[in-house]
């Protein structure tokens, strides 16, 4: 399979300029070989998220092209991102508001729901809007230097970005619950702990450990990780019965692929690579 595998080193080529139109000045887009680099860069606001920028990430995960298999997202700077950008927040009537956490509920989903899987590398703050964003990716990876919080308890406001729906279903809600409340925050290691992220790595490395994911995940089936990221969360949500059926289901148009049914051949003429401990 394609993609740098733990301990091994190779030589990458310098990722290029990924052209995607309409994409605002708070975001960057490269290309490195078959996955796409989505950076938010706003440093000087600690990444913090506004419309612009919002309207910016869906954007870019609906035009993706076709040749990109997985995706990665991190922010440039200090920090992954703290946020809503509470300098844009203006007086709003109920039904303005409901339009703005709508836009970043469609946004998120083309992210959880969209074209590839994602991976989000996190780093220093992931508050607020910052953690909803990264709880739409698929796997996350932290660096060590991260540190989560939702505050929105203390200013007065709620989250609106879809983390009332994601958060729990990584945390629970008496965490979540207690987050809010209190404004406690969880460090990398905390948040490994209680499922935030499934990778810590050293102070930056992550980007490079969240390439090496993303390589690896290009390099399966393109129905398999449709499966997987399609599929999986929606079973999971569905009454036994139903989910058995459904899995039923996507496991024969999986296995009926000819792509699949080739790799298969490859294992059992033991031409592929056998799985072994890292």
């Amino acid at each position: 399979m394609p993609g740098i595998k733990p301990g091994m080193t190779a030589e990458r080529a310098v990722p290029e300029t990924l052209s995607i139109k309409n994409l605002p000045a708070s975001l960057k887009a490269q290309r490195d070989g078959d996955i796409a680099i989505l950076t938010l860069a706003r440093p000087q606001k600690r990444n913090a998220l506004d419309d612009e920028t919002i309207i910016g990430i869906e954007t870019f995960f609906t035009s993706l092209p076709d040749s990109v298999g997985a995706a990665v997202l991190h922010g440039e700077g200090e920090h992954f991102s703290a946020g809503l950008d509470l300098s844009e927040l203006q007086e709003r009537d109920i039904r303005q508001g409901i339009a703005h956490s709508g836009l970043w509920h469609r946004a998120f989903e083309k992210i959880q729901f969209g074209k590839v899987p994602v991976v989000a590398v996190l780093h220093g703050a992931v508050v607020g809007g910052g953690l909803e964003l990264a709880a739409a990716a698929h796997i996350r990876v932290a660096e060590r230097n991260t540190y989560y919080a939702l505050p929105e308890g203390s200013r007065g406001i709620y989250v609106g970005g879809g983390g009332s729906v994601r958060l729990p279903r990584l945390i629970g809600v008496a965490r979540m619950m207690d987050m809010m409340l209190t404004g406690r925050t969880y460090s990398a290691d905390e948040g490994q702990t209680m499922g935030l992220t499934t990778y810590v790595v050293e102070p930056g490395a992550g980007l490079a450990k969240g390439i090496e994911l993303a390589k690896r995940i290009a390099g399966n089936t393109a129905l398999t990780n449709f499966a997987i990221t399609q599929a999986l969360p929606r079973i999971a949500e569905m009454p036994p019965g139903s989910g058995f059926a459904v899995e039923a289901l996507m496991s024969s148009i999986a296995q009926a692929d000819g792509e699949a049914k080739s790799r298969l051949k490859d294992f059992l003429e033991k031409r592929a690579p056998k799985v072994k401990p890292v």
